[in-house]
């Protein structure tokens, strides 16, 4: 059977049977290897640079000393890891002062990234990284007795490189001045300018006491896979006060990027599944659909039905394997040729793939080989020897039902593999199968209605309604095609244009923090004054959340991490007259003509799940040891990433305003507007400058780059559904030469049979580019809406574009496909 299946393969082979299932897995296989490779390259880049802002993989935090069997444990797993200790303190120059945020560090620091710093000789000189240890040499960091300090605070107190900087007890020589910096809090517990010193010198300064305001912290870095384990492993026995953070707790902004920038990918991967799996669907079943003669004289010769399916079964594997090889090579070549034809990505140095994408990429192709042909090869065992002498019996039926679904299943599996989120996975899923079902019913009362119609080419109609069902899959199988390529283009376009339009060129990259009530007012003329927009402020009071319901609530009742930690500290609380920019209303209504006395609270939907907060809920707050109740009548989604001011909690207006409160805003700096800044610090020493330049400068990266990643993995994808559309075309060729022989036998020329086919292939290539508009806006408006969290508007181009480029494109392949047919004689065509 060995022998006799590799003589028909290479049969086969030579007479072109194979050449569609061939190309369309090594198509398929390619296709998935090269978006893999790519999307782990991507991504382990984009993590990579993430981790640098945090400068560490894993960082733990504590109110109290961390225990020391943190760090064995985390040494003993082969990790690298430093101590740092960070608190607010009063720093002085002379006789001037501020509120600065201290950071000791030990060598080695950071474990990611790098900090840039000037020291004196007019060149920014980042630090080296530390050794594999997680010791480094004395000279990424400050060296004992000296400090470094960011641009800000040398503007606020006058500094100088040299300079003597009080802290504490200690008199600090001022040696370097941070010009970009790493391991930084988003949000509001990082507000001050930071000076970073050696933790060799910190005991020395006093400042360190029983009840003092320090937070002590423990970074991690290594592989992901000892990462993972040690936080398994440090979230069992975290204690009172601590808390595991990776670059996607610490920065919300970043993570969102990074699940976004996941998804697209994600969408990239599925594309190519699905074209992969509509490609070799129509092979396999031109293929069973050629060698129901082949079986039947196998048949007649003696051999049983587990002998052909055996020997077929065999030629599929041995395919197999030879297009999951070629394909993984193409794709690791695809790959590569990618990276260096873009100069971001070749200039980015980006870390080698892993081989988890080739073998992603091979378990795919073999699945979906098996989950297409699989039950087509049992169909071919049960040829009856019968078909020798009588061509009109044509392959088994009964089994066609089940085909489909074996192909569903295998590729519903491979769905929610390779989109890395069950509920992208179900989205394109559930849009996929609604779309063929509709497409498909759509497409068969289309062309029997056309066919009804008293049109010219009347005849090419009819002969598209007669085959219905074959034409209704064809058509079907090329929209597929279409809405793949239209999604990747147009639609990913729109996409990718709201997200980009969440960080315009002009989104906030300053918070302003701790104004005063009485501030207000000079603010706003300052801002004038300046040629700044005057920005919007908003109140904020603190709160401590202490009961739900009437039930009080403490950390112990939540055993996740982040709960637990949003119950034992203060929540910024503030009041507002409209929904604030960039919220979005998910249940409940916002406030029309509230009651004086208020009463009523907004909460963000995400932390209200995170604490099992519900519509209707009443929330007790304590604010500077006075309490207030509110009801919960709405839940908003809030933009995170819009880098704009939001509050977990608003309150109606007339419940905060008798309490203490602060004034808090974000706003646009450009880069010749610095001045304002130095003039803002002079007027008003105790605002709190953030300067989130480095977050919006790392969120845009990411968007760029996976811009740059999808328009290359498009190419791929282009060739995918060229690979549809050419399987489609084949499917039927058999069909075409008999139709042909039949008409030029009675007489019609090759103008006829020309204007015939061209007037079929519009017919199919017009049907199928409405179809996959349709399919693609409908796409793009689940994943907007439901998945990637964007605003999305549908585009009448779209259908436009579908419409002309199915038409062109259909009617140019067909004609290429069908050419030779029209000049060729009645003799020839039925001698082929």
């Amino acid at each position: 059977m060995i022998v006799l299946s590799l003589n028909l393969l290479r049969r086969d082979f030579r007479a072109g049977e194979w050449r569609v299932l061939l190309v369309a897995l090594v198509l398929a296989v390619a296709s998935i290897a090269t978006v893999g490779l790519f999307a782990d390259r991507v991504r382990q880049a984009l993590q990579s640079e993430a981790h640098a802002l945090l400068g560490a993989d894993l960082r733990l935090s504590s109110t109290r000393e961390i225990p020391a069997a943190y760090r064995d444990e985390a040494l003993r797993r082969g990790l690298r890891v430093v101590a740092t200790a960070t608190f607010p303190s009063v720093v002085r120059h002379g006789q001037q002062s501020v509120l600065a945020e201290l950071l000791a560090v030990e060598a080695g620091y950071p474990l990611r990234g790098n900090i840039v710093i000037d020291a004196g000789n007019g060149m920014a000189a980042p630090s080296p990284q530390p050794s594999p240890n997680g010791r480094g040499s004395d000279s990424i960091i400050p060296q004992p007795g000296t400090a470094w300090a960011d641009e800000r605070l040398l503007r606020r107190l006058g500094l100088q490189l040299g300079d003597t900087l009080d802290v504490g007890a200690l008199h600090l020589r001022l040696s370097a001045r941070v010009v970009r910096d790493v391991d930084q809090s988003v949000g509001f517990a990082s507000f001050a300018p930071r000076v970073t010193l050696n933790a060799a010198d910190l005991p020395a300064s006093g400042l360190v006491q029983e009840g003092s305001r320090i937070s002590h912290r423990l970074l991690f870095a290594g592989d992901a896979a000892q990462v993972s384990a040690l936080r398994a492993w440090l979230e069992t026995r975290l204690g009172v006060g601590e808390k595991l953070e990776d670059v996607r707790d610490a920065r919300p902004e970043i993570r969102i990027a990074l699940e976004r920038a996941e998804h697209f990918l994600g969408l990239a991967a599925l594309t190519a599944v699905v074209l992969a799996g509509v490609a070799l669907a129509l092979a396999a079943r031109r293929f069973i659909t050629r060698h129901l003669d082949t079986c039947a004289v196998m048949r007649c010769l003696g051999a049983s039905q587990s002998q052909v399916l055996g020997i077929f079964l065999l030629q599929f594997l041995l395919l197999g394997l030879g297009a999951v090889l070629l394909g993984n090579l193409l794709g690791y070549a695809a790959q590569a040729a990618l990276v260096q034809a873009i100069p971001s990505m070749r200039e980015a140095a980006l870390p080698a793939p892993g081989g988890l994408p080739l073998a992603q990429a091979s378990a795919s192709g073999m699945a979906l080989l098996l989950g297409f042909t699989f039950l087509p090869l049992w169909q071919l065992k049960q040829v009856p020897p019968l078909r020798v002498i009588r061509r009109e019996l044509g392959a088994p039926s009964g089994s066609t039902t089940l085909l489909y679904l074996s192909g569903a299943a295998v590729l519903s599996a491979l769905f929610l593999w390779q989109a890395g989120s069950l509920k992208l996975g179900f989205s394109v899923l559930g849009g996929l199968v609604v779309g063929l079902l509709g497409f498909g019913a759509l497409a068969w009362l289309l062309l029997r209605g056309l066919a009804k119609l008293p049109l010219a080419g009347h005849h090419a109609f009819a002969n598209l309604a007669r085959h219905g069902r074959s034409n209704a899959v064809q058509i079907v199988a090329l929209s597929l095609g279409g809405m793949a390529l239209l999604s990747l283009t147009l639609v990913r376009d729109d996409l990718l244009q709201s997200w980009q339009g969440r960080l315009p060129p002009d989104a906030p990259n300053r918070f302003l923090v701790n104004i005063q009530s009485d501030q207000t007012d000079g603010l706003r003329e300052l801002f004038v004054q300046q040629g700044l927009a005057i920005p919007d402020l908003f109140p904020m009071v603190r709160g401590r959340l202490v009961a739900i319901n009437q039930r009080p609530v403490t950390g112990d009742d939540y055993p996740e991490p982040r709960a637990r930690s949003l119950v034992e500290r203060e929540f910024n609380l503030s009041w507002a007259d409209t929904l604030p920019v960039g919220s979005e209303m998910v249940s409940g209504a916002w406030w029309t003509n509230p009651p004086a006395t208020g009463g009523q609270l907004s909460v963000e939907e995400g932390i209200a799940k995170t604490l099992n907060i519900r519509l209707g809920d009443t929330l007790t707050y304590d604010v500077a040891g006075e309490s207030f109740k509110a009801q919960v009548v709405n839940l908003r989604r809030v933009q995170w990433d819009s880098m704009r001011v939001n509050f977990f909690v608003i309150a109606a207006p007339g419940l905060l305003e008798n309490f203490p409160a602060s004034y808090i805003t974000s706003f646009h700096l450009p880069p010749v507007k610095l001045a304002a800044e130095v003039a803002l610090l002079e007027r008003f020493p105790n605002v709190l400058v953030i300067d989130t330049g480095a977050v919006l400068a790392q969120v845009r990266a990411i968007i760029d780059q996976i811009t740059q990643t999808l328009g290359a993995v498009f190419l791929f994808t282009l060739l995918a559904g060229l690979s549809v559309l050419y399987a489609a075309l084949l499917a039927t060729q058999d069909e075409r030469i008999q139709q042909a022989a039949i008409l030029r036998t009675l007489g019609a020329d090759s103008r006829y049979l020309r204007r015939l086919h061209l007037t079929e292939f519009a017919v199919l290539g017009g049907l199928s580019g409405a179809f996959a508009a349709a399919g693609a806006e409908l796409l793009g408006y689940v994943l907007a809406r439901q998945v990637l969290d964007l605003p999305y508007e549908l585009d009448g181009h779209v259908f436009l574009l579908g419409v002309l480029g199915g038409m062109v494109i259909v009617m140019l392949a067909g004609w290429l496909n069908s050419r030779k047919l029209i000049n060729y004689s009645p003799r020839r065509l039925l001698a082929d």
